[in-house]
């Protein structure tokens, strides 16, 4: 029997450029069926459903929905809440009390705890209630999924930014730190070794959290590549962790903020950067030095979309409400690579995503530790999208010296 009642629909954790496609998505696709009655949006995500504070999706023209699926960012806003049992138990009464009956929740694993955890409290008093997690995240750190929605895009804009690096230092020459996103994956920071085509483009070197950061190899593997090539281009994760697995910009920094879970934040400064510059300029007496701390450009960076990142998050949205019509269904959808390039979408057991942590496997990153390998390019590559500009370099000879 398919179940009859109100859709809701809420984005959390950090925007990104293809969100709206997967809330377009599910929009447009709920609109098909009589039995769901109404499609809403939580503003601000959880904290939207316990303020009931929901806008009637129903009533948005298609026209307008289609621009802002073009949008980058969360339509909807969005929240750090991670909320516990019993925040989830309040969330289960305003769904109660709206004859909510499908509940989407675009979002990472933490999104997918708290689906997680409304679906049990809806068990608990046999209440019917479809609950999906619709995958969502630049970091790229979902389990059982190859790539989630959001990843594509803000690699995309990584490997064009270090593109541009590239451009830049062979103009002046010295020594280039890019700070990327990415606590405990390297997946976003690894995109940088797309911008590599000629032999001394760089990121000349990749450091991630997967591997142990131990300061005396950086300054030796800097000092290395400026010395044969005149320049040195950095990518580093802002997740970096010593032997200890202590945060390296904790051993470096002890004024450090701490968000609402405890975690130190890495994205709001930039002294992972500068302290890794004044290292290299202190070590290795090279003056020019510089830093950028990526932060929140890589997440919404308007006109840098990938045109598969795109189509994948329109359809997870699609898809997840066909599952929970049709297949009357509950779990999260996964993205899987079924050929080369082509994907599929199955759903699994929430608990399966909730709360984990996917890192970069061990064949993706060289021995050394400061380079990635041809096989994570031939993994990131169709993710980036077609269109992919690269620069090109004057190929003339040199006029032969007269004096």
């Amino acid at each position: 029997m398919v179940l009859k009642g109100k859709v809701l629909i809420a984005q959390g954790g950090g925007p990104t450029a293809v969100i709206n496609q997967s809330l377009a998505g599910i929009v447009s696709e709920s609109r098909k069926y009589g039995e769901m009655l109404r499609t809403y949006g939580a503003i601000h995500g959880v904290e939207g459903i316990i303020n009931e504070d929901f806008l009637d999706l129903t009533q948005e023209t298609s026209h307008n929905l289609e621009q802002v699926a073009l949008t980058p960012s969360s339509a909807l806003w969005s929240t750090r809440i991670k909320p516990d049992v019993k925040y989830c138990h309040e969330i289960f009464k305003v769904l109660q009390a709206h004859d909510i009956r499908y509940f989407f929740y675009i979002g990472g694993n933490d999104s997918a705890d708290t689906v997680r955890i409304v679906g049990e409290e809806a068990r608990k008093v046999n209440y019917d209630l479809r609950t999906i997690h619709v995958p969502k995240t630049i970091d790229n750190d979902l389990v059982l999924n190859d790539h989630t929605p959001g990843y594509g895009s803000a690699a995309r804009f990584v490997a064009q930014a270090f593109m541009g690096v590239n451009l830049d230092m062979r103009a002046l020459n010295g020594v280039y730190i890019g700070v990327v996103m990415g606590r405990n994956a390297g997946f976003l920071t690894a995109a940088s070794a797309i911008a590599q085509r000629y032999p001394d483009d760089g990121p000349h070197l990749i450091y991630l959290p997967e591997r142990a950061f131990h300061m005396d190899k950086f300054l030796a593997d800097v000092k290395q590549v400026y010395e044969r090539h005149g320049m040195c281009i950095i990518a580093v994760s802002e997740g970096i962790r010593d032997a200890n697995g202590r945060l390296m910009i904790s051993t470096l920094h002890n004024d450090l903020e701490v968000d609402a879970h405890g975690n130190v934040c890495l994205s709001g400064t930039g002294a992972l950067g500068e302290l890794l510059s004044q290292q290299i300029k202190v070590k290795l007496g090279i003056s020019r030095v510089r830093s950028d701390t990526f932060g929140y450009l890589q997440r919404s960076f308007v006109g840098c979309v990938s045109d598969i990142d795109q189509h994948e998050a329109r359809e997870v949205g699609e898809r997840a409400v066909q599952l929970a019509y049709w297949n009357n269904c509950n779990g999260s959808l996964t993205i899987n690579r079924t050929g080369n390039y082509s994907v599929d979408y199955r759903l699994v057991g929430v608990e399966e995503i909730a709360a984990k942590t996917k890192l970069m496997p061990d064949e993706y990153i060289t021995s050394e530790g400061n380079q990635v390998t041809d096989a994570f390019k031939f993994y990131v590559r169709p993710l980036i999208g077609a269109g992919l500009q690269f620069p090109a370099h004057l190929r003339a000879p040199r006029v032969p010296k007269l004096l």
